[in-house]
């Protein structure tokens, strides 16, 4: 599966949830699967999407919120999974998208190439729920509702981008916002 693929089934299986993606590649594929209000498209925050997503979670407990990090992304703020697994958001979906390069600057090797396992360190920080997923069929079982927090390391090959969302950060934010609140 590729990395587009993979985005179409979260959107697919994200419902009323909100979806947060991470700069570049993640962003792309989001605004490609389907751009939609609960959709939130991060612009010059390497490595802070988990973040985001765990601070959405903690504050919006009555929504399922769904975060599509990439590797090179998540490593840059592996901290992020000690404080996941130290609050441990029952509504907090990880997705990463493993593969194992920094595809948005170049396509340099990530540590997940040479080894790196992404699941087992989400485990190691107290996140129970984490699997590694190669398959579309794979990827939807492990999204199904169930308590979290839950990581889902889905290994994939690349895909070029093929549209961008647009980068008018004030309006995504409001808009973003407006589609949480109701207002």
């Amino acid at each position: 599966m590729n990395r587009l693929q993979a985005t179409r089934v979260v959107v697919a299986h994200a419902g009323e949830g909100a979806i947060i993606a991470s700069l570049g590649y993640p962003a792309y594929d989001l605004f490609a699967a389907g751009d939609r209000p609960r959709n939130f498209y991060t612009w010059g925050s390497m490595g802070l999407a988990s973040s985001l997503g765990l601070g959405l979670a903690l504050a919006r407990p009555d929504v399922r919120v769904f975060v599509l990090d990439g590797d090179g992304s998540l490593l840059m703020n592996l901290g992020s999974l000690a404080t996941v697994g130290l609050l441990r958001p029952a509504n907090l979906v990880l997705v990463v998208m493993d593969n194992e390069q920094y595809a948005t600057t170049g396509g340099q090797q990530t540590p997940t190439a040479l080894g790196a396992n992404l699941d087992a360190v989400a485990r190691a920080m107290r996140i129970d729920c984490t699997s590694t997923v190669r398959t579309e069929q794979d990827l939807a079982a492990a999204l199904q509702p169930q308590q979290g927090p839950v990581v889902v390391v889905a290994k994939v090959g690349e895909s070029a981008p093929t549209m961008k969302p647009p980068n008018d950060c004030v309006f995504l934010k409001q808009r973003f916002m407006r589609a949480l609140t109701g207002e």
